[in-house]
């Protein structure tokens, strides 16, 4: 079973068509690298997957449960991490991870638990009594992916977790979300226009223009470490 299966999916800004007929999977333990320039439609993907917007055209399923029909039991199978941060920095890392276990109707021991399980995998656990505010924004980004695993997803959504961090807290957070997914067997979409977080053995997933361009293991579409080149030939070509 496919952890994400996308098909056939349209979405339309008024008389703008944002996506055209994406269709794809994602499957247990593959971090799927989804790249496209600004504009390209990722973030109306997310938007789709996560069910801010109603899709009308096409399907979306999480682990087999069909996101329009069954909503709450698809969502249940998903951590988000959206691009813009949504902790809040006047409750302590601890706080942060105890309030959103309650959301998902995790008993205080079962939460606290759980909190310390995801803080010591991602490298947090000391930090567990510090204000969000006095964290930097790497480990503000490691606390947003500690809270998306709290209910023990089987899809981890990722919407340009990167944007605006140094050079040595993006890699640190590649490669924690990288080891989710071949360790624990996480699903990844890891939305992107960073091609240097894509590892040869990633699966690249190119959206331009609302419209999958080519999907396949990084290193097969790019041989030789080229996705960079690639990638920018490929959106440039269709831009002239």
């Amino acid at each position: 079973m496919s952890a994400l299966a996308v098909t056939d999916l349209s979405f339309r800004y008024g008389r703008k068509e944002a996506l055209k007929r994406v269709s794809f999977r994602v499957e247990p333990g593959e971090f799927c690298a989804l790249l496209g320039p600004n504009g390209a439609g990722k973030s109306t993907l997310f938007a789709l997957l996560t069910r801010l917007f109603v899709a009308r055209q096409g399907r979306i399923a999480v682990m087999g449960q069909d996101l329009q029909a069954h909503p709450r039991a698809a969502l249940a199978q998903m951590g988000v991490v959206f691009q813009q941060m949504t902790l809040d920095l006047d409750l302590s890392v601890a706080r942060n991870l105890a309030y959103f276990g309650a959301l998902q109707g995790l008993s205080p021991r079962e939460a606290r638990a759980r909190a310390d399980e995801v803080l010591d995998r991602l490298d947090m656990a000391e930090r567990a009594g510090e204000k969000a505010r006095a964290l930097n924004g790497g480990h503000r980004r490691r606390l947003e992916i500690a809270r998306a695993l709290m209910h023990r997803p089987r899809l981890l959504l990722l919407d340009e977790p990167t944007v605006g961090l140094d050079a040595r807290s993006r890699a640190a957070i590649t490669a924690h979300v990288h080891g989710l997914a071949r360790e624990e067997g996480i699903a990844v979409l890891w939305a992107t226009h960073l091609v240097d977080e894509v590892g040869a053995s990633d699966t690249a997933l190119i959206l331009h223009r609302g419209e999958i361009l080519q999907r396949g293991q990084a290193g097969q579409i790019a041989p030789g470490g080229g996705l960079a080149q690639h990638f920018l030939t490929l959106t440039e070509d269709l831009a002239a």
